[in-house]
């Protein structure tokens, strides 16, 4: 079985904050959820580029595997 990494959803999110969309995946994996979440204020400063009115982050479990294919991905073009 594989270890259990976290990975960081950046969320675009409407004036409500509560319809999102996921947007991006954070480049970095993280080793456990309080990790992750003591990430989130550094990763949404790095993401204020989204055209939305509240930007978000959420932390989800995911696999060395899904962290790795986040490398091969290329960022959408602006």
């Amino acid at each position: 079985m594989a270890p259990l990494v976290y990975i960081m959803a950046i969320l675009g999110c409407g004036d409500d904050g509560a319809t999102c969309n996921r947007e991006r995946i954070a480049p970095i994996s993280y080793q456990s959820v309080a990790e992750c979440q003591a990430a989130v204020p550094t990763m949404l400063a790095r993401n204020t580029d989204l055209s939305y009115p509240v930007i978000s982050a959420s932390c989800e479990r995911g696999t060395p595997q899904i962290a790795d294919s986040r490398q091969r991905m290329k960022p959408a073009a602006s």
